[in-house]
């Protein structure tokens, strides 16, 4: 599905070197601006070797990303970063110009989607070829931004459980930069294009950045030898960087504290069921097409959303309709469960709100302090539903109730699942399941 080095030799026997072949236009510009762009930095590599796309996108491939172009970077020893290979995707801005992926656009605003991604990876001591499975990895995240339309920028993170590399070591989630060495933004002919850094973590990493936030926990990476300044990729790394640093950690939790979490939404499966009485009298469940093929899914997905309540997604405006609940009985799954404590605690505590979004559909749950303005719910009717989106206000002593109750999920291995919480005073009760 993906290149491999069978693709990246076909690729290369038929583009000899000094003679790229873009696609049927005679010129794609944009492909040539960020070409030239990684040729001031790696000035003896014009022809590098790529992963490819052989049936493009546009024709009906399952691949977003034209090219990756993998380069070999020496390092910098006197900035103590290592040798390590780059990785530079082709696809997520406009190459063509023409309107074929992208709506044509121009000088001074995105082009495409206004970035690409880029993959530092330690270079093994004696490997001469790039490993390609980090263009899996690429194409994979360039999958949920054409399927979504979300753009990825740094301070984003990924939730991928399970080792990056397809090994057994414990770099298993993603954290988004800034490149360290490529300009962003950068003008090219069909618009401007950024350029956002994977920087594969921990499991204790990711939590740190959804506990307080991603750019946070990017700069501590930024000065830990894990890592470094330029924030390397090191598969074979065992220690996260609070065990290797006791002052990290403390660190992140004084952030914690001071000044909450800026993680305000992510992917999750959810869904709700009206209460009126006693009896759950109204189900709301979308389940996924039939047709979906699992295996290409991207994974769950967890990253900051810049998406408030009294902000229409384009995917919430078909109904204006508001319809109050007279009681509620949510539903999450463990991944999404586990981050309750983190939506009272970090977030409505601190009169903020957390979206829950579904990967299974366009159903999304939003919680809200009081003190969130622009909502549909108020303190005398705190559950209300507009369309798919369903918003649930959360009153300071309720709040307060269930940053206790919600500790033990804080150790989700603890657990007997099914747990159900259930408040009959406030008519609402959540229950998180195995799946």
């Amino acid at each position: 599905m993906f290149g491999n080095m069978r693709e990246r030799e076909e690729f290369a026997r038929r583009f000899p070197p000094g003679q790229p072949n873009y696609g049927p236009s005679s010129r794609a510009l944009g492909l040539d601006a960020l070409h030239a762009l990684c040729k001031e930095i790696y000035p003896d590599q014009g022809n590098p070797l790529t992963v490819t796309a052989i049936v493009k996108y546009w024709l009906g491939g399952p691949d977003p990303l034209d090219y990756i172009s993998m380069y070999e970077n020496p390092g910098s020893p006197e900035l103590g970063v290592p040798p390590h290979w780059h990785y530079v995707s082709l696809g997520l801005s406009d190459l063509h110009g023409d309107g074929r992926l992208h709506p044509k656009t121009g000088p001074g605003r995105p082009s495409g989607f206004g970035f690409e991604l880029t993959f530092r990876l330690a270079r093994e001591p004696g490997e001469t070829t790039p490993p390609t499975w980090p263009a899996n990895v690429m194409q994979q995240l360039a999958k949920y931004v054409f399927n979504s339309g979300n753009m990825l920028l740094p301070g984003d993170h990924v939730s991928w459980h399970a080792p990056l590399d397809n090994g057994n070591g414990r770099i298993t989630q993603m954290i988004m930069g800034r490149d360290p060495q490529l300009p962003s933004p950068v003008s090219t002919p069909h618009g401007e294009v950024s350029f956002v850094q994977i920087i594969g973590v921990t499991s204790e990493e990711l939590q740190a950045a959804q506990h307080w936030n991603g750019l946070g926990v990017v700069n501590l990476l930024k000065g830990s030898r894990a890592c470094g300044s330029w924030l390397v990729t090191d598969t074979r790394r065992i220690h996260s960087v609070m065990e290797e640093d006791p002052s990290v950690a403390e660190k992140i939790q004084s952030g914690i504290e001071r000044e909450g979490s800026n993680l305000s939404g992510v992917s999750a499966k959810c869904w709700w069921v009206q209460i009126s009485g006693e009896k759950s009298t109204e189900k709301y469940r979308e389940k996924r097409e039939e047709s979906d093929d699992e295996e290409n899914d991207v994974k769950p997905f967890i990253k900051t959303e810049r998406l408030s309540p009294c902000e229409q997604d384009s995917n919430f405006g078909d109904e204006n309709h508001v319809r109050v609940l007279p009681g509620l009985h949510l539903t999450f799954n463990l991944e999404a469960g586990s981050l309750l404590p983190l939506a009272i605690k970090g977030r409505v505590m601190h009169g903020r709100h957390f979206t829950f979004k579904s990967i299974l559909s366009h159903t999304a749950v939003t919680i809200v302090a009081p003190s969130v303005t622009g909502t549909l719910v108020t303190k005398e009717k705190p559950y209300a539903v507009q369309g798919p989106w369903l918003q649930v206000l959360l009153p300071e002593d309720l709040a307060d109730k269930m940053a206790q109750e919600f500790q033990i999920l804080s150790n989700p291995g603890q657990i007997p699942l099914p747990k159900t919480f259930s408040w009959p005073e406030h008519k609402l009760a959540i229950t998180v399941v195995n799946d």
